[in-house]
């Protein structure tokens, strides 16, 4: 878009510059590994013999791994998503549409030194069920569960990644809330518990929490991801969908991964979606989010 018919001359000129860096740093090998490039560049590096090769991995594996440093920055990141959060349910009640409340979270990021969002997962009533509908204008009611997923990029970029579910109003949770919530909070006690160096992700999968069957078809897209300066590696997938893509490898010490939870039935009313970030510290799993569960819904 920027350089219109000329797309092709700049994709030449940049393959051009990176075949000279290279030689300035003395490497005579045309090898460059890159992790995204538009299909322009990519073909005007193979017209100059640019070997380019897949990069993502290497930078993903890379970032996994978090330095002490990371991981108090992370901390103090996640406190002014916690705080925002705190401020959004202080306001928060019956008759506030979906994009109120959405809008009260994020600004409450932005005044406290957070970037931006990088989704829009905040949902209420029957809403929730399935997850990933995005935030609407729909009025909140009175006993509704309203079901949020930060995803914002917080202060020094780093990504705060924590997931509540609430009843909002002064009816309290009833019983089928009540059993969504149970379930979610149990599964999310289960799968931080299991985490630990040296474990396999195939092996977690096959230890995580089994929910109901009827609420298996709604299940979450992963078990857990990594954390750090977004959705990082690793991606550790249900069993059920491995066909997708699932693949082995091993928990390290000082990774940060976000424990998912989403328990709705399927063609139920209503769903209830848990997150938080665990680091895998030498001693166990330390849970670097202080903002508390309802413990009165159990």
């Amino acid at each position: 878009m920027a350089v219109g018919n000329r797309a092709s001359e700049m994709g030449r000129r940049w393959a051009a510059s990176m075949i000279s860096l290279l030689r300035e740093k003395g490497i005579t090998e045309n090898r460059l590994a890159i992790d995204r490039a538009d299909l322009t560049l990519v073909l005007e590096s193979q017209r100059q013999s640019l070997q380019l090769v897949e990069g993502q991995s290497i930078m993903e594996r890379a970032r996994a791994i978090k330095s002490l440093e990371e991981i108090e920055a992370l901390r103090r990141s996640l406190q002014t998503c916690e705080a925002s959060v705190a401020a959004m349910r202080e306001r928060l009640q019956p008759g506030m549409r979906e994009a109120d409340a959405l809008a009260l979270l994020i600004d409450g990021s932005i005044q406290r030194g957070g970037e931006y969002p990088e989704t829009r997962l905040l949902s209420s009533g029957p809403r929730t069920n399935p997850w990933f509908q995005e935030t609407s204008g729909r009025v909140i009611e009175d006993g509704d569960l309203v079901a949020f997923d930060t995803d914002l990029i917080g202060p020094m970029g780093y990504y705060n990644d924590i997931s509540r579910s609430w009843v909002v109003g002064d009816k309290g949770p009833n019983d089928a809330q009540r059993r969504l919530y149970a379930l979610a909070y149990q599964q999310m006690q289960h799968n931080t518990e299991l985490l630990r160096p040296g474990l396999g992700f195939l092996e977690y999968s096959d230890k995580a929490y089994q929910l109901p069957e009827e609420c298996i078809p709604n299940r979450y897209a992963d078990v857990a991801h990594g954390c750090g300066l977004g959705v990082e590696y690793p991606f550790i997938w249900y069993r059920e969908d491995e066909e997708w893509g699932a693949y082995d490898g091993v928990f390290e010490e000082n990774m940060v991964v976000c424990i998912e939870c989403y328990v709705g039935e399927f063609g139920g009313r209503e769903g209830v979606k848990l997150e938080q970030p665990v680091w895998l510290s030498a001693d166990g799993p330390v849970v670097l989010s202080d903002y508390p569960f309802e413990m009165d819904y159990l």
